[in-house]
């Protein structure tokens, strides 16, 4: 198990919203009310977590993308720390409207900046007057920000990651639009029906976040090792049977030049008596 009990407590992740808050459908999840909170159960949260990393790890393994979205503050720098350290793309600044339903429009705008990079590199930039010049680089700087970290992103992602889905619900309708499966953080005044894998737990605190996503991104980094190794032995397979594939041919070769030989031997051995006579 990648994560328990004592973790997820001593993270926080137990604290829900105030109770006049709270999104009746999350219910099932909510354990007890202290002091007007709702305290969330937490053994529930385990095996949500579990089932959330089994399904990643597949996703990770069979080669595909899954983009890590967080665009409030608490959940920002945990973010794109864990999708860097796994290679996957994620959003921290801000949602752009259509980022999946438009997403060849959002492809044009990657291009468009590694284009300004290429005009940078040939020498093309020099020859650019300087109000242009500022122009350019502002607007490269802005497409950075806001579009570098899918800059690999080359298709639509096979999974959405969702910090908090209240905040990032156009990103949570667009990948229920495509159809595209959302694993989410769901705290008590959240609905969790439009979630395909439903994490409830504290969305607000920075180490409640970072406990789940260690425990998730763990399970992604073991589907990617278990691709490799996979990738490992079917081109070890490939080269070995590349290897002996021409072995057939070797054989037949060195029976025809061995066929004339055995024949003349064979010759000599019927005639030997002959002559002894």
């Amino acid at each position: 198990m990648r994560t328990n009990f004592d973790q997820l407590l001593e993270a926080g992740c137990h604290f829900g919203h105030l109770k006049r808050k709270w999104n009746p459908a999350m219910a099932p999840y909510i354990y007890m009310e202290r002091n007007g909170i709702h305290i969330i159960d937490l053994n529930k949260t385990v095996v949500k977590i579990e089932e959330a990393a089994e399904a990643l790890k597949a996703i990770a393994k069979s080669g595909r993308k899954i983009l890590f979205v967080s665009t409030k503050k608490q959940g920002q720098e945990v973010v794109a720390q864990k999708a860097q350290e796994i290679a996957m793309p994620y959003i921290t600044e801000r949602w752009a409207g259509g980022m999946l339903t438009n997403f060849p429009t959002i492809r044009k705008a990657v291009k468009k900046m590694s284009a300004i990079d290429k005009m940078m590199a040939d020498g093309t930039f020099d020859n650019i007057s300087k109000r242009e010049k500022l122009q350019i680089t502002r607007q490269r700087e802005k497409l950075e920000k806001n579009l570098g970290s899918i800059s690999d992103l080359t298709r639509l992602p096979s999974a959405v990651f969702v910090v908090d889905v209240m905040k990032e619900h156009i990103a949570v309708a667009e990948a229920n639009r495509l159809g595209i499966p959302v694993f989410g953080i769901v705290d008590t005044n959240s609905n969790p029906n439009d979630i395909d894998f439903v994490i409830p737990a504290n969305d607000d605190a920075t180490k409640s976040i970072e406990v789940i996503l260690t425990a998730v991104c763990e399970a992604i980094k073991e589907g990617l090792e278990e691709r490799k190794v996979e990738k490992a032995d079917e081109e070890a397979a490939a080269a070995q049977a590349a290897g002996e594939a021409p072995a057939p041919k070797e054989r037949r070769q060195r029976v025809r030049k061995a066929a004339p030989k055995a024949e003349a031997e064979k010759v000599a051995t019927a005639e030997a008596p002959a002559e002894a006579e």
